[in-house]
């Protein structure tokens, strides 16, 4: 019950004693007054009615907007449902012309069977070849350029024991298998013809890089014992534009990290 209502309930009930009042004692102007609190009271009344009708078609009203807001949401989750599906089926498009500009770029600078799977992937590992990664590269920042995303790259190298003149390199496939675990489904993974191993890690800034970096060394070590990984970062636009920029960038960042006895993630730093 609404406030004016009961204004309107109060005044009629001091109308109606007024009246009672003026009736036994015979007051005029006491009868007056009842009549005119009977009025207020009827006009209170009529505006808490108004007031109520009013109030009930802006709940209709709004009741009709949150519906429309509710159908209108589920379009969009349709609509987005469709674009993630789009998107999928482009990378993967992608991924498959990425691997035959790899093959056919290799297979046209050196003497090898353009059928020979070592010519993008690293026959030991079954990783993504060096060939591989650095057309996989270009193809990464071209898609970063368009779309103002972050794409960032690691160098690692990894040996067994501690980082001093007597370890040795890490077996591959441990650091192989570590690699899969931490990785997503976007990322690539390459293994180069030194033996290190080269992230494109997609739409990742560098304090991502080296966490993911990192998560690798964590999982590498609880598996398998002590490992020293050296690793270096950098980052597309934050430390270079071009493909060979980065590279190089990278490249610097981990010989840096290689001065040290132990586990070491170097950031590049851009000009």
């Amino acid at each position: 019950m609404t406030l004016r209502r009961l204004i309107g309930i109060a005044l009629g009930l001091i109308g109606l004693g007024l009246a009672v009042v003026g009736y036994a004692l015979d007051l005029a102007p006491v009868a007056a007054g009842a009549g005119l609190f009977a009025a207020a009271a009827g006009f209170a009344a009529l505006v808490a009615e108004q007031r109520s009708e009013t109030d009930d078609r802006r709940f209709e009203d709004l009741l009709t907007e949150l519906r429309a807001a509710r159908d209108q949401l589920e379009r969009a989750r349709g609509e987005l449902e469709q674009t993630q599906r789009t998107v999928d089926a482009t990378r993967t498009t992608v991924a498959e012309l990425i691997a035959t500009r790899a093959s056919d770029e290799v297979a046209a600078t050196a003497p090898h069977d353009p059928s020979d799977t070592r010519l993008l992937a690293d026959p030991e590992t079954n990783l993504f070849s060096e060939a591989y990664f650095r057309v996989a590269l270009d193809a990464r920042i071209a898609s970063a350029r368009r779309h103002l995303r972050p794409v960032a790259i690691a160098l690692l190298q990894v040996v067994e024991g501690q980082g001093d003149g007597n370890s040795h390199a890490a077996d591959p496939l441990k650091v192989t298998g570590s690699i899969r675990q931490t990785l997503r489904d976007a990322d690539t993974a390459c293994r180069m013809s030194d033996g290190s191993f080269a992230l494109i890690l997609e739409d990742t800034p560098e304090n991502g890089a080296v966490w993911t970096v990192e998560r690798i060394r964590r999982n590498l070590t609880s598996r398998h014992g002590l490992h020293t990984m050296w690793a270096g970062v950098a980052c597309y636009p934050a430390h270079a534009f071009s493909t060979d920029e980065l590279l190089d960038q990278t490249t610097l960042a981990l010989a840096s990290a290689r001065e040290w006895k132990q586990d070491r993630i170097e950031i590049a730093t851009a000009d």
